[in-house]
């Protein structure tokens, strides 16, 4: 299933390298190409609650081998697409068939694994994800300056089909059906019932903390990925004029930050058993960050590789939201319970890539290269501040929820 999520992650972040031969073959603005970026998050997001449902009710294995092969099926046509409107139609597929992967993991962690491991397993996840995030970057661009971008990415479908087979044939729900003896420390989580389903879905959605969480993560990963799956490539390309394959290279530094942070910062909060205070200070350092371009505009080149890689890196700590929600609810909703917090991630990852294209077509004055529109350094330092105001109310999320937990210590100790 890690695999599997490796080429979620490789598929919604090639658009990064794949910008310009993209706008060329389908004659886009920069408002149509975040459009044809963000249909995968918007499937995607619209999926995470019925995901949920799948992973708690069906099972991670069935769930994730059926999404890892219609994923496939999305790749390869939007590979061969000859139009915008069939691009966006298999986009929207290969979203929806890498909707389920994440939360299928989740909850084969939750199953497999002790809760003080759970921050840890999630993290090391994102670590599988980030080799696929570097495979959209430089190897990507070497590739489709090799075979063009088309027999590129139709591989990749080529290779989902083969990790749902590996899915079906390797992944079992629970211990029990690999014919282990239970794990202990792990309770045992039976299939649900569908009023269970019920009874956990309303309690996990009139739950303030899941929506502030689902907040938070709406404006780190909306930030995260229109930045390394769509606008990071074009802006390095376009301020310092500089080869795809070397912008590439600067934005791969983003995907080795969420390599090394979420599992080094999942760690840390299993062993100081700390979440709360990770998250608002990873929310202040993201949001600095971002500022840095917002304000200076044309940094240096090492400057902008350097946000990059925090920016991924300080992903890990957001990460720990899904544990927080996850500790909050029975452990046979943490299906929905994951899933409706991923729903908010990538409803942002949905909406900001068009945001910020819309904020880019604005300020453009009508330049084109090859076919492709050349934005003004304003355009992107406009962008960046939509970014680092993101940042900025990820930051008031987590100290509120940092609020509410102290709170609900000092409650606790009175009672």
């Amino acid at each position: 299933m890690g695999i599997a999520f490796l080429l979620v992650n490789t598929n919604r972040l090639s658009t990064a390298v794949l910008a310009a031969n993209l706008m060329a073959a389908f004659e886009t603005t920069g408002t149509q190409l975040g459009t044809l970026h963000a249909v995968f998050f918007w499937v995607y997001a619209v999926m995470q609650i019925p995901t949920g449902l799948l992973a708690d009710h069906v099972g991670p294995r069935r769930t994730a081998t059926i999404g890892a092969a219609v994923m496939s099926v999305g790749t390869i046509g939007f590979a061969i697409a000859d139009s915008y409107l069939v691009a966006v139609l298999a986009r929207g597929l290969v979203g929806l068939g890498g909707s389920v992967i994440f939360v299928c993991i989740l909850r084969f962690c939750a199953t497999w694994f002790r809760a003080d491991e759970f921050a840890t397993m999630s993290g090391l996840t994102f670590t599988l994800s980030g080799f696929g995030g570097v495979l959209a970057t430089t190897p990507l661009a070497i590739a489709v300056g090799a075979v063009g971008w088309r027999v590129s990415i139709g591989s990749v479908g080529v290779a989902g089909f083969v990790a749902a087979v590996a899915v079906f044939a390797l992944v079992r729900d629970t211990p029990a059906k690999a014919g282990f003896e239970p794990l202990e420390g792990v309770p045992q989580r039976e299939t649900v019932t569908n009023a269970q389903l019920r009874s956990s879905l309303t309690a996990v959605l009139c739950d303030p903390l899941v929506w502030v969480v689902s907040i938070m993560l709406f404006c780190i990963t909306g930030v995260n990925l229109t930045l390394f799956g769509l606008w990071g490539v074009p802006y390095v390309v376009q301020m310092y004029d500089v080869s795809v394959t070397t912008a590439s290279t600067i934005t791969l530094l983003g995907s080795v930050g969420i390599m090394t942070g979420p599992p080094a910062i999942g760690w840390l909060s299993d062993r100081l058993e700390r979440r709360m205070e990770l998250i608002v200070a990873g929310a202040g350092c993201f949001t600095a960050c971002l500022a840095v371009i917002a304000a200076v505009g044309s940094s240096p080149l090492v400057v902008v590789g350097a946000v990059f890689f925090l920016t991924g890196f300080l992903q890990g700590a957001f990460l720990l939201g899904y544990a927080v929600v996850k500790d909050r609810h029975p452990s046979n909703a943490s299906g929905i319970s994951t899933g409706t917090v991923n729903f908010g991630a990538f409803v942002g990852a949905a909406i900001l890539p068009t945001v910020m294209g819309w904020a880019l077509d604005t300020y453009w004055t009508g330049d084109l290269t090859g076919g492709v529109r050349v934005y003004t350094p304003l355009g992107y330092r406009i962008a960046f501040a939509i970014a680092t105001a993101a940042g900025a109310i990820s930051f008031c999320c987590a100290i509120w929820l940092y609020r509410h937990e102290r709170t609900a210590c000092r409650t606790a100790r009175g009672t």
